[in-house]
This record gives structure tokens, C-alpha cells and sequence, in this order.
């Protein structure tokens, strides 16, 4: 769906409105991974957490009756005698298994189980398959062969390096305001949004000014406003209020805005119109797998971390060290007052302070990935002098027009 609708887009829009289009359209992409958890967090709390299924079932049927009112058949595109159903399987089964594999590994703890060992190789075996396949038939479902295009090649390669940090720190983000903050679904959400509608501004403000200067440059001012954003996440505490998260993620909104729409035209400049479905197709697909990439490691990361953080964190604070006796005897006073027995507040004590040590190290491991995935950001410029200095809209969009 993200390939053709981009590819209508393409075709549909004369040269010069390029950039509003796919600030538009990016508006939907990049804003509703952010938005979406402030709308499930009300609708959870508000109705159960069923109904943040069910409230897709009107979207969806209005968004099929617009499609078979309005979207006509591509004018460019190319019939072909037959489908390449060994190469959608292979796919499908490459795919399908890794995805599989990112979201049960750390769960079944990686590579000690059988199952993961399996679906590893099940993967690893398809996608090779499917790439030879590919390269070898004469009507792929997945024409590789436009890789060819460095400014493509580049564009896909950056556009995981997107997904692996957009996502993983949408899904951080919201365990840390839960696990640490106590915050409900609902204000989690609520906290979410404001970087949410920051990054819709900026995308719109974007298509109006796209082609008018080197896309490069704004992906590289969006880079460095994410890597701030992100500096700024690692100061966070265990005693971070609702004002301290607002410009934090009002700055990741902005940059992530500043990095979408040029960065989508710059890596299908090159393309001629009736290759643009494939470019926008393996462009969508390596965006959505960092997106698994970067949940899966944010998960299993969060975990290391914070077992390696508490183990630090406990050597001191042991039975023998000054501070931890006189903050058990003041927690154990406190509930001998209440009125708990002496062995049983001396239990509680402890439980306490386990759960104070712990919340640190977790707190610790969130600020450690902030700032991880940052830098993973920033690495990643360097591939932005591999490509040329196009304005950032598609070359052969306006030959086709």
C-alpha cells in the first residue's frame, strides 16, 4: 500500500508539487507511529484494549470505498504475461520468518533456542534464494536490479538506518513512562503528542520549501536535531515531570520532519516514472524492517543493560556498607510506626530497596539507548556525501509528465 500510494503520488502530481505531495503523505507515515500510541492509550483506558483493533474496521471500509471512487490505474504501468509466484513466496518467507524471529528472540532468549535457530535459517535461506531468484528471472516481483542506482541504493540504506531509530524509540519511550514513571496508557500518550503534531508542522513546512534548496542539507539539520532530541531523552530521570518531556520530543518531532520528505525524493531522483512503485516498494520494506530491527534490539538491549547496570549498582549497596544499613533502618522505623512487626518491616525494607536499585538500573539502560540510538543517527551522515545534489524530486517523474 505505502509503494503504490507513493508511486500515485508520483504520477498524479505535476514536477513543482512533488514536495507538498509527499509532505502530505509523509504527514500519515511518520506521524501516525507517534500519534497512534496517544489515541490507543485513550481508547484503552476509555474502552478496553479491543477496541484498538476494532476502531480500525470504519477506517478501513471508508478508506476502500475512497480508493474504488477515486484511485485509477496507473497510466505507466507495465503488464506482465505472468506472476513471479516463486519470488512473492520466497519473500514472503524470508520476511515472515525474520519478523517472526525479532519478536519472539528475546523472549526465547535468542539463539539458545531451537525454534529461533529454525526461523533464522528459514530466513536466511529465503532471502538468499529470493535475491538469486530475483536477478535471474525476467519479470521479478521485486526488480533488484534498480539498485543499480547508487542515490537509490544509498536512500534504502539510510531509509533502515530511519526506521531502526524511529521505531525503537517509539517503543522505548512508552515502556520507560510506564515502567518507570508509573504513567497510565492514556498519559503516556498524552505526553507523545506533542512530538507527534511537531513533526506534521515541519513536514508540512518542508513541502513547501522542498526543491528549493539541497535535500541533503535538511536531512542533515534533521539528523542533528533528532541526536539533541535524543541527548536531551538521556537526561531523563526517575523524577522527569510532563515539562520536561515537552521539548525533548517536540525536537525529535522536528527532526525526524526535516529528514522524511527529502530523504524520500532523493533516493527515487534518479528513477524513471514506471520504476518508481519498485523504488518507493524496496525504500517502504527496508523502513519497516529496521523498524523490527530497531524494536527487537531495543527490547533485548533494555534487558542487557539493565542486568548489567544493577549488578553494578548492587555490589554497593550490600549489608555491609554505612548507607544501605542507615536507609534500611529509616524504611524499617517507619513501618515498625505504621505498625508492622520488626521482622516483618525489615522484610518489607529490603523489598524496597530491591525495587529502588532496580528502578535506577532501568532508568540507566533507557538513558544508555537514547543516547545509543542518537549516535547510531549521526554514523550514518557519512552515506549522505554518496549521494548527488539533486533538489529531491525524481528525474524521471518530470520526463514522464
Amino acid at each position: 500500500m505505502l509503494s503504490t500510494s507513493q508511486a500515485i503520488l508520483y504520477e498524479e502530481f505535476p514536477r513543482e508539487e512533488y514536495g507538498s505531495a509527499m509532505a502530505i503523505f509523509g504527514v500519515g507515515v511518520m506521524v501516525g507511529p507517534t500519534l497512534g500510541p496517544t489515541v490507543g492509550g485513550f481508547i484503552t483506558d476509555a474502552y478496553g484494549w479491543p477496541w484498538i483493533f476494532y476502531i480500525n474496521i470504519p477506517f478501513g471500509m471508508l478508506a476502500l470505498a475512497l480508493t474504488l471512487s477515486f484511485i485509477q490505474d496507473s497510466r505507466h504501468q507495465e503488464k506482465v504475461s505472468r506472476v513471479d509466484y516463486p519470488g512473492l513466496l520466497l519473500l514472503a518467507a524470508g520476511v515472515g520468518a525474520l519478523q517472526m524471529m525479532l519478536e519472539r528472540g528475546e523472549r526465547l532468549d535468542w539463539f539458545d533456542s531451537g525454534e529461533v535457530r529454525v526461523l533464522a535459517a528459514v530466513s536466511a535461506l529465503s532471502l538468499i534464494t529470493f535475491i538469486w531468484h530475483e536477478l535471474r528471472t525476467d519479470q521479478p516481483v521485486v526488480d533488484l536490479r534498480i539498485l543499480k542506482s547508487r542515490q537509490l541504493a544509498v536512500g534504502v540504506v539510510f531509509g533502515l538506518v530511519l526506521g531502526v531509530c524511529l521505531y525503537a524509540t517509539v517503543f522505548v519511550l512508552p515502556v520507560y513512562l510506564q515502567n518507570v514513571q508509573h504513567f497510565t496508557a492514556n498519559q503516556t500518550g498524552l505526553v507523545i503528542l506533542p512530538g507527534a503534531l511537531a513533526s506534521a508542522f515541519t513536514m508540512a513546512f518542508m513541502g513547501r520549501l522542498q526543491g528549493k534548496f539541497d535535500g541533503r542539507l535538511s536531512i542533515l539539520a534533521g539528523v542533528a536535531v533528532f541526536a539533541l532530541s535524543m541527548w536531551k531523552h538521556a537526561h531523563f530521570t526517575t523524577e522527569s515531570g510532563m515539562a520536561d518531556f515537552f521539548w525533548p520530543l517536540v525536537f525529535r518531532g522536528v527532526g525526524l520532519g526535516l529528514i522524511f520528505v527529502p530523504l524520500t525524493n532523493l533516493a527515487l531522483a534518479d528513477l524513471p516514472m514506471s520504476r518508481i512503485p519498485n523504488g518507493t516498494g524496496l525504500f517502504n520494506l527496508m523502513r519497516q524492517l529496521g523498524g523490527s530491527v530497531g524494536i527487537a534490539l531495543s527490547a533485548t538491549l533494555l534487558q542487557r543493560f539493565t542486568a548489567i547496570h544493577r549488578a553494578d549498582l548492587a555490589a554497593n549497596v550490600t549489608a555491609y556498607a554505612a548507607a544501605t544499613q542507615e536507609r534500611l533502618a529509616a524504611i524499617s522505623n517507619a513501618l515498625i510506626a505504621r505498625g508492622d512487626l520488626p521482622a516483618v518491616a525489615q522484610t518489607k525494607a529490603i523489598g524496597f530497596l530491591n525495587g529502588i536499585v532496580t528502578q535506577q538500573a532501568l532508568m540507566l539502560s533507557f538513558e544508555q539507548l537514547f543516547l545509543l540510538f542518537g549516535a547510531c543517527f549521526v554514523l550514518s551522515l557519512p552515506l549522505l556525501l554518496l549521494m548527488h545534489t539533486n533538489k529531491g524530486v525524481p528525474a524521471g517523474g518530470g520526463g514522464a509528465h
